[in-house]
């Protein structure tokens, strides 16, 4: 039934949302465990520090305001690969089918997550995260 919903909603559109997550229900263990949690204040910091990283990087840029907005030319200066960034990301993609749009959605959601870790360059571990985000992209769903 998952996969036959799933089926109604279109690639191109799929193509065009950022985020794909699949939030499972929590068990009884879960709920009640006593666990540390980033306070919304930690949280609200580091995305206004992150904000601000991408004012400052697009500030000759016009029209340009977020690493959402960026278009083709601004991910390939903004979002330079390592080696092996680019190597898996390419395995993403073969192994995924990933589109281009999609492959530039991925690059856009890495540059943010460095962002708000702070860093200039792009890692594995934001490239990997940005893939798990895109979970309705699996070719077995």
């Amino acid at each position: 039934m998952l996969r036959r919903y799933r089926a109604r909603i279109s690639g191109p559109l799929l193509d065009r949302i950022d985020l794909h997550l699949e939030v499972p229900s929590l068990g009884v263990e879960e709920i009640l465990a006593d666990r540390l949690e980033e306070s919304s204040e930690s949280i609200r910091n580091r995305v206004c520090a992150a904000r601000a990283i991408q004012q400052e990087r697009f500030r000759a840029d016009v029209g340009i305001y977020c690493n959402a907005q960026m278009a083709t030319r601004e991910i390939r200066r903004y979002c330079a690969l390592s080696a092996s960034c680019a190597d898996l990301l390419r395995t993403a993609v073969e192994s995924l089918g990933l589109s281009a749009r999609a492959y530039d959605r991925i690059l856009k959601v890495a540059r943010t997550l460095a962002d708000l870790e702070g860093v200039d360059s792009l890692k594995e571990r934001h490239v990997a995260e940005a893939i798990q985000y895109r979970s309705f992209d699996r070719k077995t769903i």
